[in-house]
């Protein structure tokens, strides 16, 4: 079984009369529980990839299957609701609501997305905030802890609503060495536990130590080199 196929992906961006090559002709596949990161410099493409598989863009053409889900062919409104059923996302700058409490953030997909009852929907954010060391900071507000607890809540806030794929977009760029491995660490025992798919962009080398294989991007294609390991603890 495979959880993302990419064939012949390709990417162009028009900029008043320039067209920019974002992705040119990329094609890989990934598994179920796979720990995977796309390196490579600014402007090689990751972020567009990252894009297209979390169904936030369509690829000008080729073939992207994600959870057996033809994503190329979701009108809007149905790529929204795939993306609440099966994906997941972090970001290097957190995105938490402000006005939002630890708790009310991770507990805020579960309301937009997804309609989970009051109990259960309790009982989820409580076990989270518990994995990722949170529940004792659970009403404090993002303003209020810091950049290593942020993230450790954007992890929590991202497998709330018990995804197959998280697609993490620099998720260590604003962290220190020591917090930035315990938030891989979070993430990786959520993959072993649960399942989950974690893909990662990254130039982080912490990143790349940890994960199982690494795919390079330059110049919007991949690389025939794919570099596969186990990681810093296999």
């Amino acid at each position: 079984m495979t959880l993302v196929n990419a064939k012949n992906l390709s990417k162009v961006y028009s900029l008043g009369e320039i067209k920019v090559e974002a992705l040119k002709g990329v094609s890989f596949e990934i598994e179920p529980a796979s720990f995977v990161s796309f390196i490579g410099p600014s402007g090689s493409g990751k972020t567009t990839l990252l894009n297209l598989i979390g169904c936030l863009d369509k690829p000008t053409s080729g073939k992207l299957e994600v959870a057996d889900m033809n994503t190329s062919d979701l009108t809007r409104k149905e790529a929204a609701a795939f993306r609440g059923k099966n994906l997941g996302f972090i970001f290097q700058d957190f995105n938490l609501i402000p006005v939002l409490t630890v708790y009310e953030n991770v507990e805020y997909p579960l309301l937009i997305v997804q309609n989970v009852p009051g109990k259960e929907r309790k009982n989820r954010i409580i076990s989270l905030l518990e994995t990722v060391g949170m529940i004792d900071q659970k009403d404090k507000y993002p303003d209020q802890i810091s950049g290593g607890q942020k993230q450790r809540v954007a992890v929590a806030r991202a497998l709330v609503t018990n995804p197959r794929l998280v697609l993490a977009d620099e998720p260590t760029a604003n962290l220190d060495s020591k917090t930035a491995f315990m938030v891989i660490d979070i993430m990786r025992r959520m993959k072993e536990e649960f399942g989950v798919t974690f893909i990662f962009s990254t130039h982080d080398p912490k990143i790349v130590s940890e994960v199982e294989m690494v795919y390079t991007l330059q110049d919007g294609m991949l690389s025939d080199q794919v570099k596969e390991n186990g990681g810093r603890h296999a």
